[in-house]
């Protein structure tokens, strides 16, 4: 049984007075039973969180589930241990005060030297040495112990049968790790310091459970259960206790017993997250619409075949079409819809192709005529195929052969082209072309990171390249440091000879000539100082203009990087834009966004544009059409969930797309309606046919990409 904080836990009891037929939660690895959900999910929280030692490895930061699996592993490895070695490693065990590491250290040095039945090591045979198993341990003689050994080739089946000495025997190395003797050790002792073993075991092994001389003084026996004696810690003052210290050890000693409140380390379980002060200010959700023309249970299978023939049109042969357009189709009931008829034709093709029972059945109906689905002949082999497949729209077989396949119901058209999609998933061809796109993204995900890797290795070169130049400027730098200050260490010592006498030549001068010479040496000075200056690009009078020129050059430097840069940017981000438009394009599945804190999945396609929403149970559909109900959304999620922690990332992550779609969906919506209303403002005179109405697109539908 798992520890917390070093301690036993006991399990929960089951509810009194439980009704068989009554409806409660249970845990499934500890087979707990609650009748009340929200103590159901405190002590799942409990069990999930990191907390837990494995009582046998002593391992730490374990959940519940994962301490019972590293029990249960252990275990498995205790009960290899040999039964001859248990007696003597448990008269150790029993009653020692040492720890744990040294009793391991100690037991493992004790069965270095004892050897028994099974154990394989090597032997010296033949002036060679090789693999065997002890098979019979010989202990006639006391002094000299034999062993019988089978000796092992490479696959350790036995080879021969051999007497040899203890001399002979060879072991590379321990027989068993200390883990396992650690693991051993706990799982066989009841408490540790003195390590007491159970009373079971040590009765089937002979273990006496008498205590040690030693040890009588300090410890005792209470309920079967080996006790320490604590003494009483005694605070004398004038010969008498002090209560008040003896009432605050008191509640020291009861404080340290109660749990320590430890922080909540987010995000947990979204139904176990409760209000703080620190929220932010949470947006109320938008409530989804629900005005589907299709009944709200048929929504999903509109969804995935409309899905299935958009993203594999290409293979199908089906040019695409809108899902409203779609499901228009499906609720019209007066004739038959090209989008509908094309839609099923594609999908008998690709099965006729594939699949040799409906290949079969094709050509029973046809003989010898080509295999050819028409408008006229297309119902023919639904109703093939509903014979074959014996779905429960089977019993719709004498309606679509009378021509009436529109007054079919919406669940019905949904489950034929439900049960028709999922046969033409089961094909070889599809197959084939789902590896073909593994293959592409997977080439399209290597380039991209080829480009990444190469970039970096750009802009490190760059960044190396740019040290060494910083390098080589502090030199020059420090070279033309040195040089202007011994210029003007030079003008400063030529000025104040200037004050004084100065002996030129062996003569003194005086002071009118010290001047003159002041002058001379000063004009001397300037002309060296200028022309080292000039020497350096540091000419004082040219320095404006100089100034001038470098600015603008370095204007125009920095102009041309920053173009360059912006460039580059914009190439990375067409880039990136490109790799993510052609993973778009070779779409595998289409996975959920995420699921808010009550379950509730949340899908978005690209080619729609809407987000739909899908309840826990899947009996209830509705969706977000703009970029406010949008935002409402992403202002409720609360990420110390774990659920909508996820899914707010997810609508981070796409909302530049979805807004883009919304937006583009807003304005084809209100096109539409424009258009709807101008056909209603027309006289009767000059009214539009109904084939020209915007709501009656789907009659419009050409199959562009059809088979000839």
């Amino acid at each position: 049984m798992p520890l917390l904080k070093k301690k036993q836990f006991s399990l929960a009891e089951p509810p009194k007075d439980l009704d068989p037929c009554e409806l409660v939660y249970q845990v499934r690895f500890t087979k707990e039973i609650f009748r009340d959900y929200q103590e159901y999910l405190n002590r799942i929280n409990l069990y999930r969180q990191r907390v837990w030692v494995c009582k046998v490895t002593g391992k730490t930061s374990l959940t519940y589930e994962e301490a019972l699996v590293s029990e249960k592993r252990a275990g498995e490895k205790v009960q290899q241990f040999p039964k001859e070695l248990m007696a003597p490693v448990l008269r150790i065990i029993q009653y020692s005060m040492l720890s744990l590491k040294d009793l391991a250290i100690t037991i493992a040095e004790k069965l270095q030297k004892h050897l028994f039945v099974g154990a394989e090591l090597y032997g010296r045979k033949e002036n060679d040495v090789f693999a065997c198993k002890i098979t019979k341990v010989l202990d006639e003689d006391p002094e000299k112990i034999q062993y019988e050994v089978a000796w092992l080739d490479k696959n350790k089946k036995v080879m021969e049968h051999s007497l040899v000495s203890r001399e002979d025997l060879i072991q590379k190395k321990v027989l068993f790790s200390r883990n396992v003797l650690k693991s051993f050790i706990r799982d066989s002792t009841y408490r540790s310091a003195p390590w007491v073993i159970h009373d079971k075991l040590a009765q089937n092994h002979g273990i006496s459970t008498d205590l040690p001389e030693e040890l009588r003084g300090q410890v005792f026996f209470k309920d079967g259960l080996l006790v320490c004696n604590k003494k009483r810690r005694k605070i004398e003052e004038d010969g008498k206790i002090d209560k008040e210290a003896g009432k605050n050890k008191r509640k020291k000693m009861e404080g340290d017993d109660e749990p320590m409140k430890e922080p909540i380390k987010y995000p947990i379980d979204d139904l176990l997250v409760q209000p703080g002060a620190d929220d932010p200010v949470f947006t109320d959700r938008p409530s989804p619409s629900r005005d589907f023309n299709v009944p709200l249970d048929c929504v999903g299978d509109l969804l995935m075949v409309w899905d299935f023939c958009s993203s594999f049109g290409r293979l199908l042969r089906l040019w695409p079409f809108s899902l409203e357009d779609f499901e228009n189709a499906i609720c019209h009931k007066d004739r038959n819809v090209i989008l509908l008829v094309e839609t099923h034709s594609a999908l008998f093709r690709l099965l006729i192709k594939d699949n040799d029972e409906y290949l079969l059945a094709a050509r029973k109906r046809n003989q010898n005529q080509k295999l050819k689905i028409t408008l006229i002949n297309w119902t023919e082999y639904l109703c093939d195929f509903l014979e074959i497949t014996k779905l429960p729209e089977s019993n719709y077989r004498a309606t679509i052969k009378r021509g009436h396949y529109g007054l079919l119901e919406a669940h019905a058209k949904l489950g034929i082209l439900k049960e028709l999609v999922n046969l033409a998933l089961q094909t070889d061809i599809f197959r084939e072309k789902l590896d073909n796109l593994i293959e592409e993204r997977q080439e399209i995900g290597a380039t991209k990171r080829g480009e990444a890797l190469e970039e970096a290795r750009k802009k490190r070169e760059e960044k190396e390249q740019l040290k060494a130049e910083a390098d080589s400027n502090g030199v020059m730098d420090q070279q033309f440091l040195e040089s202007v200050e011994s210029v003007a260490e030079n003008d400063n010592h030529s000025n104040q000879n200037g004050h004084m006498e100065k002996k030129r030549n062996g003569k003194i001068l005086s002071s009118q000539q010290g001047n003159a010479s002041e002058n001379c040496e000063d004009k001397l000075a300037n002309t060296t100082s200028k022309k080292k200056a000039k020497k350096l690009n540091l000419d004082v009078e040219v320095q404006p203009d100089n100034g001038k020129d470098s600015s603008r050059k370095e204007g125009l430097k920095y102009l041309k990087d920053d173009k360059k840069e912006g460039t580059e940017k914009r190439d990375k981000e067409q880039r990136r834009e490109f790799y993510e438009r052609e993973m778009e394009k070779r779409v595998i599945c289409r996975n959920p966004l995420g699921k808010d804190r009550f379950y509730n999945r949340y899908l978005w396609f690209p080619r729609d544009g809407r987000i739909f929403i899908e309840s826990s149970d899947s009996k209830e559909w509705g969706y977000y059409s703009s970029k406010e109900e949008l935002d409402a959304l992403m202002g409720s999620l609360n990420i110390k969930g774990e659920r909508e922690s996820a899914l707010k990332k997810q609508l981070e992550k796409f909302y530049g797309k979805i807004c883009m779609e919304l937006q583009k969906r807003s304005k084809e919506l209100a096109h539409k309606i424009a258009a709807e209303e101008a056909v209603l403002r027309r006289s009767t005179r000059v009214r539009a046919p109904p084939r020209e109405n915007p709501a009656n697109a789907f009659f419009r539908y050409v199959n562009k990409w059809k088979e000839d």
